[in-house]
């Protein structure tokens, strides 16, 4: 890129809302920024942010204005996604008002509820949803019956499916009173139905079933059917989980 083309690296940063330009500058003097993977220290660098990867301190700083993280909370009965034909409530009746095209990352089924990310970053969402990359995420499920002291390591062991084995990544029980259990799982398996799979092979059926996290991003206390815009380091987490 020659001298006069494209746009001063430390304006980038700012109009990113990493920092003020005085302190991108200083960012940058630090030894702190990255583009396309080498350290830049001078200030008359100048980008293309929509052909150049920026990293701050290791994590990718999201520089192109036309893309879009959102979290959203799937209510109950709501189908993972953008239309639906059979006049059924679906993840795109939420975001139709939008002016961009967004789509989901991955699936909840209709009786789950809970964090399903929205974007159209294309790259990102394939690999957030390629088992290669190992993203975990999070459940809290509700099941009959009070959980045996050998449940959690069969599940971490590994168990047999119809259509193959399944180890969870993490188990444990949250709370614990009369004929009913909650119970959180953590696991990168994106099969169909999965987790409710799981618990019913050991005994346990599933009454009620939220996704609280994907890799770093939560869940919280976001209201069922709201959307929110993922934070910078939301963003920058979900990178760094499939190496981008």
């Amino acid at each position: 890129m020659t001298s006069d083309e494209g746009i001063r690296l430390q304006k980038v940063l700012a109009q990113a809302g990493i920092a003020s330009r005085r302190a991108a500058e200083e960012l940058i003097a630090e030894g702190r920024v990255s583009v396309d993977g080498r350290v830049v220290t001078e200030f008359g660098r100048r980008v293309d942010p929509d052909n150049v990867v920026i990293h701050v301190d290791g994590v990718r700083v999201v520089v192109r204005a036309d893309l879009t993280y959102l979290a959203f909370n799937k209510p109950r009965g709501v189908h993972s996604t953008m239309s639906d034909d059979r006049g059924r409530k679906c993840v795109g009746d939420y975001v139709r008002d939008r002016g961009e095209r967004l789509f989901h990352v991955g699936r909840l089924d209709a009786d789950t509820e809970g964090l399903l990310l929205l974007t159209n970053d294309g790259e990102l969402a394939h690999r957030l949803m390629h088992p290669s990359f190992v993203v975990r995420k999070t459940y809290l499920a509700e099941v009959s019956g009070q959980i045996g002291r050998t449940v959690g390591r069969e599940l971490r062991e590994g168990i047999m499916l119809d259509d193959g084995p399944v180890q969870v990544d993490g188990f444990r029980v949250v709370d614990s009173s009369g004929g009913r259990t909650l119970v959180e799982v953590v696991l990168h398996e994106g099969r169909n139905h999965i987790v409710r799979r799981l618990l019913a092979e050991v005994g346990h059926p599933v009454r009620k079933l939220v996704r609280t996290q994907i890799a770093e991003v939560r869940l919280g206390n976001q209201r069922p059917g709201s959307l929110r815009a993922l934070t910078r380091p939301e963003v920058g987490s979900l990178f760094a989980a499939v190496d981008l």
